[in-house]
């Protein structure tokens, strides 16, 4: 049996884009506005989709994200932006809870 997380206790909200794509970890960058992170750079959601200047953002729920590195353990992590629009597993990274990680796909989910 198969379990889905994503959209459960889903927030999202429209900015406006500096840069940011569909899928990647994203971080508020100026008023109202959301660009890509940086390696290491604290992320503030999920892109759901760029386009024509606007960005929609996962802001809360749970999300499906690529990750970098070390796999995510089920449970918490401390996790930041990898710079390629996924995270990794960081030290100095903000506490997620994992819920989910698929090794083949590359992918985690995680609790904003």
């Amino acid at each position: 049996m198969d379990v889905a997380f994503d959209g459960i206790g889903e927030r999202a909200v429209t900015f406006l884009n500096d840069g940011a794509e569909g899928g990647a970890v994203v971080k508020v960058c100026g008023a109202g506005t959301v660009g890509p992170c940086s390696a290491g750079d604290c992320f503030d959601g999920v892109a759901l989709f760029a386009e024509n200047g606007v960005a929609a953002v996962r802001l809360r729920g749970f999300a499906s994200v690529a990750y970098s590195g070390t796999t995510p353990e089920i449970g918490h992590n401390a996790l930041c932006a990898d710079g390629a629009g996924g995270v990794c597993v960081d030290a100095g990274g903000a506490d997620y809870l994992a819920v989910a990680t698929d090794e083949s796909a590359g992918t985690v989910t995680i609790l904003l």
